[in-house]
């Protein structure tokens, strides 16, 4: 039966291909669009995530997301360091100030001060130069897309100097760092350096990174940092998903996706239906005639499912590999909008769901017409 449930399928090519491909398209939406979106708000973090050594970030209970921040006063710092169980504490300034460059050219940049000391933060994946080179004067470590968009046109080269807040600046360093949200350059430089190159305030510590003693639950001296200092403190994990739930509610990002997620589905479930009902209408006589031979109904549902299965498997095929496809495409043009979007197997599997949802919904129309059938009609 299921050799015969295959040949029914693929008897008209044209009606089989239009099932496959409609799942196909279906999946290719939804895939694509749920990896970028993933992919979003994965950069509205990309601060924290490069920041591996921290176990924990402490800031002020007002601040509302990673950019933007309510600056403490540096007397914090010594609070949190005399807290039990923590191991280390050190300043990290992030904010944002316009850059001149060498030809009269200005952009708007992330600007992260590092501790002075330790360099804690700091990117790991140098193209040029290095982390030490952060201690020579005026030194600045730029990442390279940020560099590109800088000085447009010009090799990377180490030394090419820029002002910021009237104030000279030497690139020491290049590096790759995650994209961030807005595709703005990244410059990294000593702390004591960032609260000269951004506009004075009286406070100018937006976070502090700390580490937890050996055996110390970071969950839970987050909990002693808050109750000894007033201040808000979580691992990085909590801060990643604090951060991401902020865009997820004050933005339009999840709807909008959310409505191409959904009309994904729609198309994929519109297309895939009709046709698979139309194929089923044009077998209704095979359908009659194996009734007749006392094929049951169970073994007439398993066929349906069947040929169901094999397009919904093979149109989500065709839609994952054109989604990676496309991924792998952005990723070697190094495109810095689409930079660091890939395919999760999250969203690989989210989709398998929806496509399994898709050929569940188009068989149920179809098994409909197949459990009423009348065996007596073939002799008509």
């Amino acid at each position: 039966m299921s050799w015969l449930a295959w040949r029914m399928l693929i008897g008209d090519r044209t009606k089989y291909w239009g099932i496959v491909f409609g799942v196909a398209f279906g999946s290719l939406l939804i895939a694509q669009q749920s990896a970028i979106f993933v992919g979003l708000m994965r950069r509205t973090s990309s601060r924290i995530i490069d920041v591996t050594e921290a176990d924990i970030w402490v800031m002020d209970k007002q601040t509302l997301n990673v950019d933007e921040v309510r600056p403490m006063p540096e007397n914090r710092l010594y609070q949190i360091r005399g807290v039990p169980g923590v191991e280390w504490a050190v300043r990290l300034f992030k904010g944002q100030v316009v850059v001149r460059t060498e030809n009269g050219g200005f952009r708007q940049v992330f600007l992260v001060g590092v501790d002075d000391g330790t360099l804690i933060g700091t990117p790991h994946e140098l193209v040029l130069g290095s982390a030490e080179s952060l201690r020579e004067p005026d030194a600045i470590i730029v990442d390279q897309d940020g560099y590109k968009l800088l000085f447009p046109d010009q090799p990377l080269r180490l030394g090419a100097a820029v002002q910021m807040n009237d104030r000279r600046a030497v690139v020491a360093g290049i590096c790759r760092v995650s994209p961030p949200f807005t595709t703005l350059p990244v410059i990294y430089t000593r702390y004591s350096r960032a609260t000269m190159y951004a506009p004075h305030e009286r406070n100018m510590l937006s976070f502090v990174l700390a580490g937890a003693n050996k055996g110390t639950d970071p969950a839970q001296l987050c909990s002693r940092i808050a109750e000894q200092t007033s201040l808000k403190a979580m691992t990085s994990t909590e801060f990643l998903w604090f951060n991401v739930g902020h865009y997820l509610r004050n933005t339009g990002i999840p709807v909008n996706f959310g409505i191409t997620v959904g009309l994904g589905f729609v198309v994929g479930a519109a297309i895939a239906g009709q046709t698979f009902y139309l194929f089923t209408l044009e077998n209704l006589k095979q359908f009659g005639s194996l009734k007749a031979m006392g094929v049951t109904n169970g073994r007439l549902i398993g066929m349906v499912l069947l040929q169901a299965v094999a397009v919904g498997v093979m149109g989500f095929g065709i839609g994952i590999g054109l989604a990676a496809a496309f991924f792998e495409t952005t990723e070697r043009l190094e495109n810095v909008a689409l930079r660091g979007m890939y395919l999760p197997w999250q969203v690989v599997a989210v989709t398998g769901i929806a496509v399994g949802l898709i050929v569940l919904l188009a068989s149920l129309l179809s098994l409909r017409r197949v459990l009423v059938l009348e065996p007596g009609m073939v002799f008509k």
